[in-house]
């Protein structure tokens, strides 16, 4: 089994992302999805092991590539904040391009609202914000991605 936390939207804010953390360990991979304001370091230091992170629309001069593709189980996933796909308008220009590109999941932040949402084509994934949720429960949100020894995924919400 392979476990992978995803999170977004930090803002510099690390004890929630601390919290989780420990709560969570052991786990094989931290996706960070933007909005790292330049603690990098920190959150790959948190983390204790691998890490991949791009960068939010609040990561003016960040090293970090835009966006990223990865396979995860055979998988096509697109790693990218999401606020060149307009993501806080609607998902549609998201959607068609990662239906453009192949993409069987796409992992995004920006609206500091979790998502999991599953269609024939695509699946949508948003931790929502470790340190500023916006939906209405306010609760700080992220989220746990678990890999079967047969390649199934399970998306598990969770709550700091």
């Amino acid at each position: 089994m392979q476990r992978i936390m995803i999170v977004s939207d930090s803002h510099r804010r690390h004890g929630n992302l601390a919290e989780a953390i420990y709560n969570e360990q052991p786990f094989d991979l931290l996706i960070h999805l933007g909005d790292i304001e330049g603690e990098e370091d920190i959150i790959q230091e948190l983390a204790g092991g691998e890490t991949i992170m791009v960068p939010g629309n609040n990561d003016f001069f960040s090293p970090l590539p835009r966006e990223r593709e990865i396979e995860l189980a055979g998988k096509k996933v697109l790693l990218t904040h999401g606020h060149y796909y307009y993501v806080s308008l609607d998902l549609q220009t998201l959607r068609e391009e990662c239906i453009a590109r192949g993409i069987d999941i796409v992992m995004f932040g920006h609206t500091h609202r979790p998502l999991i949402q599953i269609e024939d084509e695509l699946t949508f994934i948003n931790p929502g914000s470790i340190s500023y949720p916006r939906q209405a429960d306010k609760r700080c949100t992220y989220i746990m991605l678990e890999i079967d020894d047969n390649g199934e995924m399970t998306f598990n919400l969770k709550y700091v």
